[in-house]
């Protein structure tokens, strides 16, 4: 079961507008990209983007972003002229990539750049700038798994501080059930709308974010 950020139709702007950005930041702005990255993150950008919200997918050039970017980061406003670009540049490569991934997975951008530094990405920009980005997509895929290990039932379960047996007693799911989904032995992605309800309920979270991706 996979769960998109957005409809797909958005994909290639939202590509497009945050590959300008880390492009427009880095090289015009001189924000380094490690700092970029934590900036964008703790944004309301990163958030309306994961979202889906059509202004930042379509609505606005990925210049809009930078400025409004820094503008709620370090509290200033900035004029950015428009230079002609010759060609992506890595820093393009890896906006466009990473919002194809985000889009693809679903996930937050902040758990994909605690997962993947801004130097590892410009590591993968050297050996698949040139390939499919789904393959970019698959490579990111995996070390994300490998970054957090726990599926996303045992993470959100211990963030809201029960135990299994816990859950088990307020969601009317049995507890063998929850322990078989934590240890991936039973796929939580196949599992009843019903139950993802009654978990979700007492977790306090969407049923789509029990889902692996």
């Amino acid at each position: 079961m996979m769960i998109h950020a957005y409809p797909e139709m958005y994909v290639s702007k939202a590509q497009a507008v945050l590959g300008e950005a880390f492009d427009t930041a880095v090289n015009i702005c001189k924000i380094s990209g490690e700092d970029f990255v934590k900036m964008f993150v703790v944004s309301t950008v990163s958030d309306a983007m994961e979202k889906g919200e059509p202004l930042y997918l379509a609505g606005k050039s990925g210049i809009e972003l930078v400025k409004d970017i820094i503008r709620e980061t370090r509290g200033r406003n900035v004029e950015i002229e428009p230079q002609n670009r010759y060609g992506r540049t890595s820093q393009y490569w890896i906006g466009w990539a990473v919002a194809y991934y985000q889009w693809r997975s679903g996930r937050k951008y902040s758990e994909i750049f605690k997962a993947l530094s801004y130097a590892e990405l410009e590591r993968m920009y050297f050996t698949l700038h040139e390939a499919d980005v789904s393959k970019f997509a698959d490579a990111a895929e995996e070390k994300v798994k490998e970054f957090f290990p726990d599926t996303n039932l045992k993470r959100i379960r211990n963030i809201y501080g029960c135990t299994q047996s816990d859950l088990a007693k307020m969601s009317g799911v049995s507890l063998r059930s929850i322990q078989m989904y934590e240890q991936r032995k039973k796929d939580i992605n196949k599992a009843s709308s019903e139950t993802l309800y009654r978990i979700s309920k007492v977790l306090g979270c969407a049923m789509e974010d029990l889902i692996e991706k």
